[in-house]
């Protein structure tokens, strides 16, 4: 009987993991462009920063993919050229926004201080230094907070039909004319209301008029995203709650309702946000006023669009300050909102166990 030879394996077996690059291979590409694309532009006499930049994107996505087909193979390499095609568009978006940003704080700041926040224009003329914007942030926050207290409880009702009772030809008819409603421009909800409540009524103009046209645009809003929100809500929930004996409307209540409360408090601020920065039903139905006017129900009223629209009109010096310390101040009130939304919704959001 023969002794059996042991044959070793071969070295050159194929190995079952592919080559992969480091972890900081696409810094290292972003860098290259980077330089790469000033170099390029500087030997081309190109002065505008956006064509340096296009040509380092370009070469930051060929590059990603040259190099990953070379040594990670051309199904690794496609994945690279989508996720450097992600990021390139991500920082394009970011552009005009950090742009607006940067330039609205540097405008804003020349004249926004305590002063500018707690006085009214009173008997200063567009063309004359000082003034304030206290009586268009007080307008705002009535005709927004009107509007918000309006159109909540209606667009959070429609959605609730729609999602947990809505069958038929009626819930078929309230979703189109959502979505028609969605898709109105801000002037012809000023114009409706004008005719009905102005000219109709002869209420005259005040903020609770603005507030109306407001309402008209914020409803669809609302109604569409927490419609989306209680959708995403398992049925399971809801049969385990009815399982047990439940009513419907106390499930809705206390299961449906509190699980999506984070999403729907973001969509109503959405909402919010989307209305805060109208003109043109505050120029028809509110008009502006250069006092205070505390009382949203009569007489005409300031909001800080219309305020940045007339100083902006007015040409001066002085008045192109106060604009853009107003525009600020709108980015910041806005701001805040949002960072309240996304508190009250952590806040709100149901506790998950273990």
């Amino acid at each position: 009987m023969s002794n059996a030879t042991l044959t070793p394996a071969p070295k050159n077996r194929s190995s079952l993991r592919a080559a992969t690059l480091p972890k900081w291979f696409p810094w290292a590409v972003a860098a290259g462009s980077v330089v790469a694309g000033l170099g390029i532009s500087t030997a081309a006499g190109l002065n505008s920063s956006i064509q340096w930049a296009l040509i380092a994107a370009v070469l930051f996505v060929a590059g990603s993919y040259g190099i990953s087909a070379r040594v990670e193979g051309g199904r690794q390499a496609k994945d690279r050229i989508a996720t450097s095609m992600v990021w390139v568009a991500f920082l394009l978006a970011l552009i005009p926004l950090i742009s607006l940003i940067w330039e609205t704080v540097k405008q804003g700041v020349k004249v926004l201080d305590g002063y500018f926040l707690t006085h009214s224009m009173g008997v200063v003329g567009d063309s004359e230094p000082g003034g304030g914007i206290y009586h268009a942030i007080l307008g705002t926050l009535e005709q927004v907070g009107l509007a918000t207290l309006f159109s909540v409880p209606i667009g959070v009702l429609t959605a609730i039909y729609l999602v947990e009772y809505g069958r038929g030809r009626l819930a078929k008819s309230v979703t189109f004319f959502v979505d028609v409603m969605t898709g109105i421009p801000s002037i012809v909800a000023g114009l409706f209301v004008l005719s009905l409540w102005v000219l109709i009524l002869d209420m005259g103009p005040s903020g609770v008029a603005g507030s109306f046209a407001l309402c008209i645009l914020m409803i669809p809003v609302v109604v569409r995203s927490t419609e989306e929100m209680l959708k995403l809500v398992p049925n399971e929930l809801r049969e385990a709650s009815l399982a047990l004996g439940v009513p419907k409307w106390r499930t809705i209540l206390k299961v449906v309702l509190p699980t999506s409360v984070g999403g729907i408090v973001t969509g109503v601020m959405l909402a919010v946000a989307r209305i805060t920065g109208e003109t043109a039903p505050v120029l028809l139905l509110v008009w502006g006023t250069d006092f205070i006017n505390a009382n949203p129900f009569q007489d005409p009223q300031e909001s800080l669009p219309m305020y940045i629209y007339l100083q902006y009109g007015a040409g001066s010096d002085a008045a192109y300050d106060r604009a853009w310390a107003a525009a600020l101040t709108l980015i910041a009130f806005i701001m805040i909102l949002n960072l309240a939304a996304r508190g009250i919704a952590r806040w709100k959001a149901p506790k998950t166990g273990r």
